[in-house]
Parts: structure tokens; sequence; C-alpha cells
């Protein structure tokens, strides 16, 4: 895939607890289960804020059907609290590990916006735009696209 080809940077989460760790290679070994060839994501941010390189951004990745191949994927360890439950789970180091990420896939490919693996899913009623009651998935518990939107928008500077 070139970079100009690049739609969409898409965020997801592992939809893992927060408090059990969940290594790369459990990842892979995951994705390989469902018939994958390795992990789909592009990177993977630990809980530590370390950057995991899983796949070359110019191999189409396996992470949103139908955006694969216009699209990188970034995934971060977590989005579920210790009880199961979909929330923003992100630490402080995958908050400034993912923000620094965006910024070099940004400069790769500009045009790309940010988005949630959620804000993909279908328009179910056709309206346009897809709301809460559309989402095939949680993921990635929080809104990336109006997170994100000062890297996404040509008008805004820089930071928050």
């Amino acid at each position: 895939m070139r970079a100009e080809a690049i739609r969409y940077i898409v965020l997801h989460c592992s939809a893992t607890r927060s408090d059990r760790p969940y290594s790369p290679e459990a990842l892979k070994r995951d994705h390989r289960a469902r018939g994958f060839h390795g992990a789909g994501y592009h990177f993977y941010i630990r809980q530590s804020g370390t950057i995991i390189p899983l796949r070359p951004l110019h191999q189409i990745g396996a992470h949103v059907r139908g955006y694969n191949s216009c699209s990188w994927g970034v995934c971060y360890e977590g989005g579920l609290d210790p009880n199961g439950k979909a929330t923003d789970t992100r630490t402080e180091a995958q908050k400034v590990a993912l923000r620094q990420l965006l910024v070099q896939l940004k400069a790769l490919a500009p045009q790309a916006e940010i988005v949630g693996h959620r804000d993909l899913s279908p328009d179910r009623n056709g309206d346009g735009h897809i709301d809460s009651s559309e989402w095939i998935k949680l993921c990635p518990c929080f809104d990336a696209r109006t997170e994100y939107k000062y890297l996404t928008s040509p008008t805004t500077p820089h930071g928050k």
C-alpha cells in the first residue's frame, strides 16, 4: 500500500481487561486462530507506552472489514475494565505514545482521517451519519475522531 492510498488511520483496542497483560505474542496467536496471517494491526501499543510494529505499512492489514486496503491499523492494549466493561483504559504512557505515533503516520499520509473502528460501522439507517446505535463494536472505547481532530483538521494548529 502506498501512503497516498491511505484514507484512514483506524484506532482499535485489544478488548482485553486492563488488569491483565496481553502480549504481542498473544495478540498474534489469537489473530492466527481467527484465520489471519499474524496480527492484523500495523502497530500495537502496550500499557507501558511501548509501540510494537506488527506489519509493515506497505502490507495490507486485517483489522476492519471493507477498509483494510485503504487504512493503517493501530491497537492499544486494553479497552475493558477489570470487570470486563468496555471503557477507555489507556494509560498516560499509551496516550503519549499514541499521539506520537499518529503524528508520524499523519506525516506519511496527511490526507488520512483518524477514526475509531466503531466509526466505520455500516450506516444502517442510511442517514449519512453513524451513531452509537449503529456501532458494531465499541472499539476503541473512546471517541478517536473527536480526540484527534486537531491532527486531521488542516485549519487547527498542532497540539490541543
